[in-house]
């Protein structure tokens, strides 16, 4: 059971004469204390799912061939239980985390799990084959408090490379810092993450995705699709697309069964 005591040692409370902003902070604060907490959650559940996954595969002789099957039935049975975020993709997800990150809750010991990263940045990290550049990544999105978008950026571009290649590395950060600076802004953004929402189990509210353009087409579905042309079916709203970067809502899916292709339709 949690007392006042141990609440108020989760969110400390700096008392000023501006009561709004006060209340911000204290909103604020909540806010991440909740988000970490179902963090270090998702991302000890992941690893422990890509724990038992790799013991599993150890057991098989053929591991390549007897792993990937594991993975097929597992995805099949827990989607049946739990419905979504166990995909193939997702479980391949868990059990490279695991077999990159194997002693991440060992170095914790003693330490505070709040120098856990979130599961997106682990997601985001599993792409770095090259083990020293990935402990780098992740080590630097720890303490430059970096967003995902901001680590996705670096790594694509490159960054750890061209910093080890360039004598004048300052220039390189700077510039980094510079073209990131869009993606550090948001400090609330993690809270609409659709992985926490379906780690809990809720159903994506997809309300703040929709513009007055798709509700216009969705009201006038049949003139619409009149006016694309022969062959069109509407197919979903907000289809969500899972990647080994990240997560996408397509706005709308059309198929047009005479040229046999989908239609994509998103806002950038």
């Amino acid at each position: 059971m949690i007392n006042n005591l141990e609440i108020s040692q989760m969110i400390e409370v700096h008392k000023t004469d501006d009561i709004v902003a006060d209340m911000r902070y204290i909103i604020e604060s909540s806010q991440k204390t909740a988000y970490h907490a179902v963090n270090m959650a998702l991302v000890y559940r992941n690893w422990l799912i890509g724990q038992r996954i790799a013991e599993e595969i150890l057991d098989g002789e053929d591991r390549a061939e007897y792993g990937s099957q594991v993975i097929k039935n597992l995805s099949r049975k827990l989607t049946e239980i739990f419905g979504k975020g166990f995909t193939k993709s997702n479980l391949y997800s868990y059990y490279r985390f695991y077999t990159y990150f194997p002693k991440i809750f060992h170095s914790l010991s003693g330490k505070s799990l709040g120098e856990l990263l979130s599961w997106t940045h682990y997601r985001t990290l599993i792409q770095v084959e090259d083990k020293t550049a990935r402990e780098w990544y992740a080590k630097e999105a720890f303490n430059e408090a970096w967003s995902v978008r901001t680590l996705q950026r670096n790594i694509s571009s490159q960054y750890y490379y061209r910093l080890l290649k360039t004598h004048k590395k300052e220039i390189v950060r700077n510039e980094m810092k510079v073209l990131t600076a869009d993606y550090q802004k948001n400090k609330l953004e993690f809270i609409k993450n659709p992985v926490i929402a379906e780690f809990l189990g809720y159903t994506n509210n997809t309300d703040f995705s929709e513009s007055d353009l798709e509700k216009s087409i969705i009201t006038n579905l049949q003139k619409f699709l009149m006016e694309l042309g022969k062959g069109y079916a509407f197919v979903a709203r907000q289809q969500h697309i899972h990647t080994d970067k990240q997560d996408y809502y397509i706005d709308l899916v059309f198929y047009n069964y005479i040229l046999k292709c989908f239609v994509l339709i998103c806002r950038r």
